[in-house]
């Protein structure tokens, strides 16, 4: 879904950019609670839950539950097409940074 300019728009708002860039810290495979998540980002649960919606939509995060009632646990994990999605916006982030460097340097 890149947007004209090359910046991924399921990515590009701030909390799912801080999402992916949380889990895609986490080596490969690995995942983090739906708690801790939303601790170490300092979301309320439906906030976090509404961006995760959309980046599993976008097939860039799994989520898993395990167990139930009070033991349950929800794990969120980066997705192979979600790290080669953040490597992509990345890579289009550094080209649009240095074009506009390079226009603010011409005479």
């Amino acid at each position: 879904m890149p947007a004209e300019h090359g910046l991924d728009p399921v990515i590009h708002g701030q909390v799912r950019l801080r999402v992916m860039v949380t889990l895609a810290a986490l080596p490969a495979g690995d995942d983090l609670s739906f708690t801790r998540l939303q601790e170490v980002l300092g979301l309320t649960p439906g906030n976090l839950i509404s961006h995760l919606r959309k980046l599993e939509e976008a097939g860039y995060v799994t989520t898993a539950r395990s167990g139930g009632g009070v033991t349950g646990r929800t794990s969120v994990s980066l997705s192979q097409q979600g790290r080669q999605a953040l490597d992509r916006y990345m890579a289009d982030l550094r080209e649009l940074l240095d074009s506009a460097g390079a226009a603010a340097r011409r005479p």
